[in-house]
């Protein structure tokens, strides 16, 4: 392994495709040996730098991940549930570490990453930044300490492009939430209300989710009883603070032993 580990990026030419190379470009911990996109993509063939917009980096964006993959030490992914399916299998055939961004992924899609985490160090988060880790475990916390007099509701905002309801990160929350209280948010938590839904069941989770304009992120925790209501916040606003959690990950997951971790083992919380 070189000294500052090689990280491939896969889908290259999104949001946050793109913020993560430029992180990785700046940083001094770390080197960018590869760019991933789908075959067919205008991109495919070109310096990554370059379609970016900017200066050559000396990186070509390929169609073919195991050949990119087999250069590196880690790869970073937040791209769809089936293509990192895909990409979990091919990393761990490169016993490259897999740092998981993707959100939108099923329990059963999950649940198929656990060949690849037999043979290779696999990093999974609904979100990557800091601050929302410690405020998961701030939930867990307040939730324990909370009886079901307080109802609890997740309200999450993102921008319009966002193809996916309740963001991962507001069913990171949930889950903090469920476990702080001894339940399964499976069945207690309401993913949608529209019409005549009723009063809010005792106990339950409720989920809200706001798309508009450009908002990188914000999530709200809510514990509401009668006469108070105590609020748990996160505001994000630079994608950059991701790809900065993210690099970290790929950089933690350096020498660690095969299997399944989250950012509250990278963060150490």
């Amino acid at each position: 392994m070189t000294q500052k580990p090689g990280i491939v990026v896969t889908g290259a030419s999104g949001r946050m495709g793109q913020m993560l190379i430029r992180i990785i470009s700046e940083s001094d911990k770390a080197h960018l040996v590869g760019a991933v996109e789908q075959a067919g993509h205008s991109w495919v063939g070109r310096d990554v730098g370059e379609a970016m917009g900017g200066a050559a980096l000396g990186v070509t964006v390929t169609d073919q991940p195991l050949d990119a993959f087999a250069q590196a030490q880690a790869v970073i992914d937040f791209t769809a549930p089936e293509a990192t399916l895909e990409f979990a299998a091919l990393a761990a055939q490169a016993r490259a570490v897999h740092v998981i961004g993707t959100t939108g992924m099923t329990d059963a899609q999950i649940a198929r990453l656990e060949p690849a985490a037999r043979h290779a160090v696999i990093v999974r988060a609904g979100n990557m930044s800091l601050g929302v880790n410690l405020l998961v475990q701030l939930t867990k916390r307040v939730a324990a300490a909370l009886d079901e007099d307080f109802d609890i509701e997740v309200i999450e905002a993102h921008h319009r492009h966002k193809v996916d309801a309740p963001s991962g990160t507001a069913l990171m929350l949930g889950e903090a939430a469920a476990e702080g209280r001894g339940v399964t948010l499976s069945e207690v938590a309401d993913r949608g209300r529209d019409g005549i839904t009723g009063a809010r069941e005792r106990g339950h989770i409720g989920f809200s989710a706001i798309r508009g304009g450009d908002i990188v992120g914000e999530h709200d925790v809510l514990f509401a009883a009668d006469g108070e209501r105590i609020v748990l916040r996160h505001l994000a606003t630079d994608r950059a603070i991701f790809a900065r959690g993210a690099l970290r990950a790929a950089l933690w997951g350096q020498g660690k032993a095969p299997g399944q971790y989250d950012m509250v083992d990278v963060l150490g919380l």
